[in-house]
């Protein structure tokens, strides 16, 4: 009888798990309610990438014991060849706000329409793109030195948002109204891969550190952005400025007429677009012939005319949540056990 009971637990213990319902791919998991929507997100500029292969993850305002507090933005290797990361987002759904956690994959997903800028201006992904392996920069969007990478291209890219701010979470009062589009949900349903090793890490040590608490910092961290995951310290740590102060940082301004304000470029790569329509400029890169503008942002392959670069559509995935239970997957991000 006993060795009846002792098989009998054995099997529970294994079918247990198969009983329990799946969740979809970078879904929202563990949470706790969160009814007070996450802080603007603060102006920064962007730390030069520290070598080939890296890919710029935004920084963003996770949930712990002591409020919310700021992960800041980093270069990260990806994990495997190919993939490309779509940022987490806060999403206001049922009363509460919920972490929709980022995640790796083939294509760029949805993020909730906020414009994390760098590449990430709401839809899809301009910042970069992977070809025969080898992942290329697209030097109008992202901080690199071209004398050491010498993967890269320089697309104009067009942001035409009549209306650029600094809002941090999709849905409610006050949230970005945006939903997926076909292509976004297409990408959510791809395979995907959760954090890295390293981007947890880099989230543990964000958590650890008061100085990142919004109570602390009032919204303006004073790590905004590091070369390194995990570096909070040195010349590769960045801090955030006021709106006025903008420096490659576009898209946190709420102004419709400063478009200036909205680019993710060095201030000398910058150029006025037309009213309300902030615009990247250009300039002519060596280490490739310059191509005309893209008004879409790709995931694997941004939009241009240059005949060696075939556009491809990027998908996305997830809708958002307001004043938030924080849920996650994997990915280091808002909310308890992040």
């Amino acid at each position: 009888m006993f060795r009846f009971g002792k098989y009998l637990l054995l099997a529970l213990l294994i079918l247990a798990p198969l009983a329990l319902p799946s969740a979809a791919p970078a879904q929202i998991a563990v949470g706790v309610s969160i009814h007070i929507g996450p802080p603007a997100l603060p102006v920064y500029a962007q730390p030069v990438c520290p070598g080939v292969g890296y890919i710029w993850t935004p920084g963003y305002w996770a949930y712990g014991d002591d409020g919310y507090f700021w992960v800041p933005g980093t270069w990260v290797l990806a994990p495997t060849s190919g993939y490309l990361w779509t940022p987490g987002y806060w999403g206001w759904a049922g009363g509460a706000y919920f972490w929709h956690a980022g995640y790796w994959g083939p294509h760029v997903g949805f993020y909730g329409g906020i414009n994390y800028g760098f590449g990430y201006g709401g839809v899809g992904f301009v910042g970069g793109e992977w070809r025969g392996g080898v992942y290329h920069y697209n030097t109008a969007v992202t901080n690199v030195n071209t004398t050491i990478i010498h993967n890269t291209y320089n697309t104009t890219v067009i942001n035409n948002n009549t209306t650029v701010n600094r809002v941090s979470f999709n849905g409610g009062a006050g949230g970005v109204q945006a939903r997926p589009n076909s292509a976004e949900l297409a990408a959510g349903n791809e395979h995907h891969l959760a954090s890295t090793t390293t981007q947890q890490q880099h989230f543990q040590a964000a958590r650890g550190n008061r100085a990142l608490l919004a109570s602390e910092n009032h919204g303006h961290p004073a790590v905004a952005a590091t070369g390194r995951p995990g570096v909070f310290n040195g010349k590769e740590v960045v801090a955030a400025h006021g709106v006025g102060q903008n420096a490659n940082r576009p898209m946190n301004t709420s102004s419709t007429n400063n478009a200036n304000a909205h680019l993710d470029r060095p201030p000398s790569n910058r150029t006025n677009g037309s009213s309300g329509t902030p615009k990247y400029n250009a300039t002519t890169n060596s280490n490739r012939p310059p191509t005309t503008t893209t008004q879409h942002p790709n995931s694997t392959q941004p939009n241009t005319t240059h005949s060696s670069q075939p556009n491809t559509s990027h998908p996305n995935n997830r809708p958002p949540s307001e004043p938030h239970e924080h849920h996650e997957s994997g990915h280091p991000g808002a909310g308890h056990g992040r």
